[in-house]
C-alpha cells in the first residue's frame, strides 16, 4: 500500500472462518485510494477469527482477522506478526496476537487532556522504544502528544521525536488554546432536504466528495478563458486517424494529441506543473498529466500519463488508449492514478462548451477542455478578413492564486492554446 493511504474497505471475504488455504490464494479484497486490491495468503493455514466484515472501513494498521498457519512456518519462524491493511502480514498463532496487559496500556496510553493545549496528534499510543527515550530526556506524555507526527494513523516515529528535540522542544511550554470570539464558526442550519429516494454513497463517491470539498477550502480558485481554432489538427487527425490505426495498432483519439501539447506548455511554464508544501513551493521535476476519466459507475477517476514530455504521439496513444480501457473495466491498479503533477478534463465529451474545474490536489492547476464546434469565423487571409468555418474550442485554466498568479496561468493557457492552433498538417506519422 502507498503510504498516503490512512484508511481501507472490506470488499468482501473469499475465505470463511474455519476454511483453510493454500499460501498465494486471495483471502480478502480490499478498497483503497479509488483501486482495488486482492491480499493473497503468505503461507498455507487456515482462518480462525475475522475482525471485520465486509463493507467495514478500516485503518491501515489495523488487526482484521487471526490465522493459523501451517506447523512449517511455525517452526521455522519466530515471534509473532500481525494482519493489517498496511503490509498484509498475518499471525503464526492466534495465541500469539495477545492484548497488551492493563500494566502496558495504562504506560503507553496516558490520559492526555487536548481541550487545554494544542495537541499536534490524536493517537496518544506510543511505542515502548518512544517511552523509553521520552523518560532518557524527561519529556512527558502531554508534551509527547503535541508532537507533529508522521507515522501511520498518525503515530509518532523516532525520527518525529529526534527532529522534535534537536528543534529544541518548541512544546515543552505549551499554552492553553484561547477561543477566540472572532473567529468563523459554521452556523448550525436546518434544511428542508425534502422527500424521496435516499441513496447511499459508495466509498469512492465519498472520497471524491471529500478530495473536491477539501480542494475548494485549501486553494483559493481563480479560472481564466482562452478560445483556440483546433481546425488544423482536426483536419489531420481525421486524414490520419485510419493510417495510424493500420501502422501502430492504436485508435488515435484527440486526448494524445491535447496531452503532447499541455506537457510541451508545461516546460515551458514549469511553475505551473507545481505543489504547495506550508510555506514552501515544490516544482516537480517529471511531467505527469493526470486525465479526469469516468467511470460507468459515474465516479470520477484521474489516471496518469508519466513522464508525458519524454513520449511520442504512438506511445501516448498506446499510454492513453491502456488508462482508459483499463478506467472502463475496472482494473486499474494504484500506480496507474499515482503521481499526477498537472490534470486535464475533457468536458467536451459530454457536450459542454467550457467548465470550471476544480483542482486535484496537491497539483495547483487544472485545465477543461470543451467541446469542439464548428463555428462561422474572421479569420485573415491575403485577400483581407474572410468568414470561414473554423472548428472552435474554450479552454479554461482553474488554478491556485496562492502560487499562481495571472500572469502565470493566462500565459501558460494562452500557449496550450497557441500549440493547438500552429498544429502542422504536414506533420509525417
Amino acid at each position: 500500500m502507498g503510504e498516503s493511504i490512512t484508511e481501507g474497505t472490506i470488499i468482501n471475504w473469499l475465505v470463511n472462518e474455519g476454511d483453510s488455504f493454500n499460501e498465494g490464494d486471495i483471502i480478502l479484497e480490499v478498497a483503497t485510494d479509488k483501486v482495488d486490491n486482492e491480499v493473497p495468503a503468505p503461507a498455507s493455514g487456515k482462518l480462525t477469527k475475522t475482525l471485520f466484515q465486509a463493507k467495514d472501513v478500516v485503518p491501515v494498521g489495523t488487526v482484521i482477522a487471526t490465522l493459523a498457519l501451517s506447523e512449517e512456518l511455525h517452526a521455522s519462524t519466530e515471534g509473532s506478526k500481525s494482519a493489517s491493511i498496511e503490509d498484509k502480514k498475518l499471525p503464526k498463532k492466534e495465541k500469539q496476537s495477545k492484548k497488551p496487559t492493563k500494566k502496558h496500556q495504562a504506560a503507553s496510553q496516558p490520559q492526555v487532556t487536548t481541550g487545554a493545549f494544542s495537541t499536534a496528534n490524536t493517537n496518544t499510543f506510543f511505542s515502548p522504544l518512544i517511552i523509553k527515550i521520552a523518560k532518557e530526556y524527561h519529556i512527558s506524555f502531554e508534551e509527547l502528544a503535541r508532537i507533529p507526527a508522521t507515522g501511520n494513523d498518525d503515530r509518532l516515529r523516532k525520527s518525529d521525536l529526534f527532529n522534535y528535540i534537536e528543534d529544541g522542544r518548541p512544546y515543552k511550554f505549551a499554552q492553553p488554546i484561547t477561543q477566540d470570539p472572532t473567529a468563523y464558526r459554521i452556523p448550525q442550519l436546518n434544511f428542508d432536504k425534502g422527500k424521496g429516494k435516499v441513496i447511499e454513497m459508495d466509498r469512492m463517491r465519498q472520497m471524491i466528495a471529500d478530495h473536491m470539498v477539501y480542494s475548494k477550502h485549501t486553494a483559493p480558485h481563480v479560472t481564466a478563458y482562452v478560445e483556440a481554432d483546433l481546425t488544423n489538427m482536426v483536419n489531420w487527425r481525421n486524414a490520419n486517424k485510419v493510417a495510424f490505426q493500420e501502422k501502430y495498432g492504436e485508435r488515435l483519439t484527440f486526448t494524445p494529441l491535447f496531452v503532447e501539447a499541455v506537457a510541451k506548455a508545461v516546460k515551458d511554464f514549469p511553475n505551473i506543473n507545481a505543489s504547495v508544501d506550508g510555506n514552501n513551493i515544490i516544482v516537480k521535476e517529471n511531467i505527469n498529466i493526470g486525465m479526469a476519466t469516468a467511470l460507468p459507475s459515474g465516479n470520477l477517476i484521474v489516471p496518469v500519463v508519466k513522464n508525458a514530455d519524454t513520449k511520442d504521439l504512438k506511445t501516448l496513444a498506446e499510454n492513453v488508449n491502456e488508462l482508459a480501457g483499463k478506467a472502463r473495466e475496472n482494473k486499474l491498479a494504484g500506480d496507474d492514478i499515482k503521481g499526477s503533477t498537472f490534470t486535464i478534463s475533457n468536458v467536451g465529451t459530454f457536450g459542454s462548451v467550457m467548465g470550471t474545474p476544480i483542482i486535484n490536489q496537491p497539483e495547483v492547476a487544472i485545465l477543461a477542455l470543451g467541446i469542439i464546434k464548428k463555428r462561422p469565423e474572421v479569420i485573415e487571409t491575403e485577400n483581407g478578413d474572410e468568414i470561414a468555418i473554423r472548428s472552435m474550442m474554450y479552454l479554461s485554466l482553474s488554478f491556485d492564486h496562492r502560487v499562481v498568479d495571472g500572469f502565470l496561468g493566462g500565459s501558460f493557457v494562452r500557449r496550450v492554446a497557441d500549440y493547438f492552433e500552429q498544429f502542422d498538417v504536414n506533420r509525417k506519422l
